[in-house]
């Protein structure tokens, strides 16, 4: 298993294939690990692109059953991934790759095009997290019970004092739309984003059209993509049109 280390942070990273290159964010909330792309999500994100793009994937930095860690950053808990996202990158050695995050992914993918879309020639949000007004505390109840005592648990040197500040920080301090970006940015972000929208508790319809139709280069694939699983093959058809459509050449 390959592993990259950056300060005190522990990344482990899985690579298959060859051609232009796709980070892929695996969904699963704050537990998002590699098996979501291969065992657990809708498809084998992995191997359906392997075969025509270097598809890089990595565990989420503190995520149970992964492999990444690092310390807690509660002023910036976003921010720390997407660093970490684009540290994997440079460590590989590449400059310019696409995008296809699933679940919280989606809104990785709005910060990772907030902080460099001049790296990011498209990006596909498969799923996309975001607020839901009629359950605003969603997120953040959900991790102080499924993640954050299991965290604590294996790792002495975090609190349930650290692990609130940084929940309250990422999901319940000024929680909007998808979290990471504003609709102003979504409005004037000119980078190529194809939506595939849900609708379930952690994954809105709602905000998920509201990014596309606010996206000046937007596309929106079927709905529902997932349900019969007999859609999901159009849908990949679709993603993979899309990607490349939006590799440079």
């Amino acid at each position: 298993m390959p592993f990259f280390e950056r300060g005190d942070v522990r990344i482990h990273y899985e690579e298959a294939g060859s051609g232009f290159p796709i980070l892929m964010i695996p969904g699963g909330g704050l537990n998002s690990t590699i098996p979501f792309l291969t065992q657990k999500g809708p498809f084998n994100a992995l191997a359906e692109f392997s075969d025509e793009f270097r598809c890089i994937t990595l565990d989420l930095r503190n995520a149970e059953g992964g492999g990444s860690s690092g310390p807690l950053e509660p002023d910036r808990p976003w921010d720390c991934h997407t660093d970490d996202q684009l540290a994997l990158m440079d460590h590989l050695g590449i400059d310019r790759f696409l995008v296809l995050g699933f679940c919280i992914g989606g809104p990785f993918s709005w910060n990772l095009l907030k902080r460099a879309a001049h790296r990011i020639p498209a990006a596909i949000l498969a799923q996309p997290s975001g607020f839901r007004p009629e359950k605003p505390t969603l997120f953040y109840d959900n991790n102080m019970a499924g993640w954050g005592p299991a965290l604590v648990a294996r790792r002495p040197d975090i609190t349930m004092d650290q692990v609130e500040r940084y929940l309250r920080r990422m999901y319940a301090t000024d929680p909007d739309f998808v979290f990471t970006v504003t609709r102003d940015f979504v409005a004037s972000c000119q980078t190529p984003v194809m939506i595939l929208p849900d609708d379930v508790p952690a994954h809105p319809y709602a905000v998920a059209m509201e990014a596309a139709m606010l996206a000046p280069q937007s596309q929106i694939s079927l709905y529902p993509w997932k349900d019969p699983p007999s859609r999901i093959p159009v849908a990949i058809r679709h993603m993979r049109s899309f990607l490349r459509a939006h590799t440079p050449r």
